[in-house]
């Protein structure tokens, strides 16, 4: 076995280690831990629709401590301010002089809790440093330090006092994420779990157990097939020539096909991506990049159900 086939081997298993302690503790959800660990090796950030209670702080959380990495999370408002998110100058009077007071952007993983319960203003605070890792505070620019990852969450149901999050913002997460409820058996094992707890489960790994940096340089160099790059571009293409979408998906779709598409082969232990690779993270890539046409909407029909129409009309290369 060479190096590099060592190499992914050993990457797989410290990731699969990741992905089974926070399975550990967000019982009933691997699809959901497994797309954000995807997201995470692809350097994304990842937008999560569900309902309260389904454990998505608690995600997240694990998630930190499993990269040894910082957690911080925000509760946004309609009073939330952009300074509350990035940081702000303040004048300090006891030594006389104005300092910089770094907001909770300066992290690893960032849970934006009801992300479209805040302005637009606010929301637009996020927009430098999910691109360009860094923010600019007073005319000096600060990076956040690597990893770094957005993990904002919004309710599906509840709409009242909500603002609807700018196109601009939705795509520069590279999944979208439904959580659903868990199954009947694993929420038994859920409430019995919790309720024999005096104090909160204890979610620290004993140690980092990856080198998610290094996870993500390797995730970049997974080798791309020309004929599976056409496949991801066709898929997005296909979403800007259907009268079923009023708006379809950019080119940012396509790249963030093949970075998702790379990380589920390095979860596999592959060093190339497949076809299948694509197809398996679509849905989530693409789902929040469309918008239905009206008429579509009126008859009741899901943005997944028409994306999955779309697909099948896609001829995935098998040479």
């Amino acid at each position: 076995m060479n190096n590099l086939a060592t190499n992914l081997v050993a990457l797989s298993a410290s990731l699969n280690s990741l992905k089974a302690h926070v399975n550990k503790h967000l019982i009933g959800q691997p699809k959901v831990v497994e797309q954000v660990l995807v997201a995470m090796l692809a350097g994304g950030h990842v937008l999560i629709e569900g309902v309260p209670g389904l454990g998505k702080t608690l995600l997240v959380q694990t998630l930190a401590s499993g990269i040894g990495g910082k957690f911080k999370r925000i509760q946004f408002t309609p009073d939330l301010m952009p300074g509350d998110v990035t940081g702000h100058v303040m004048f300090d009077m006891a030594q006389s002089k104005f300092i910089l007071k770094q907001g909770p952007v300066f992290t690893n993983l960032l849970l934006a809790d009801e992300i479209n319960r805040a302005p637009a203003k606010t929301q637009a605070a996020l927009l430098e440093v999910m691109q360009e890792y860094q923010v600019t505070l007073d005319g000096r620019t600060l990076e956040v330090k690597k990893p770094f990852m957005v993990l904002a969450t919004q309710n599906p149901i509840e709409q009242e006092g909500t603002y609807v999050l700018p196109e601009a913002q939705l795509d520069r997460f590279v999944i979208k994420i439904n959580i659903d409820y868990p199954s009947a058996a694993d929420e038994i094992l859920i409430a019995t779990q919790h309720s024999a707890q005096s104090t909160p489960i204890d979610k620290t790994a004993q140690e980092s157990l990856i080198d998610i940096t290094t996870a993500q340089a390797q995730c970049a160099q997974i080798d791309v097939d020309p004929s599976v790059a056409e496949y991801a571009v066709n898929l997005a293409r296909e979403t800007r020539n259907t009268t079923l979408l009023r708006h379809g998906a950019g080119p940012r779709a396509s790249i963030a096909l093949l970075k998702c598409a790379k990380a589920v082969a390095l979860l596999n232990g592959e060093h190339f991506i497949t076809p299948d690779d694509v197809k398996s993270m679509a849905l989530a890539v693409l789902r929040h990049r469309v918008i239905l046409a009206p008429e579509v909407e009126i008859d009741g029909l899901h943005v997944d159900d028409v994306l999955r129409t779309l697909m099948e009309k896609v001829d995935a290369p098998r040479s």
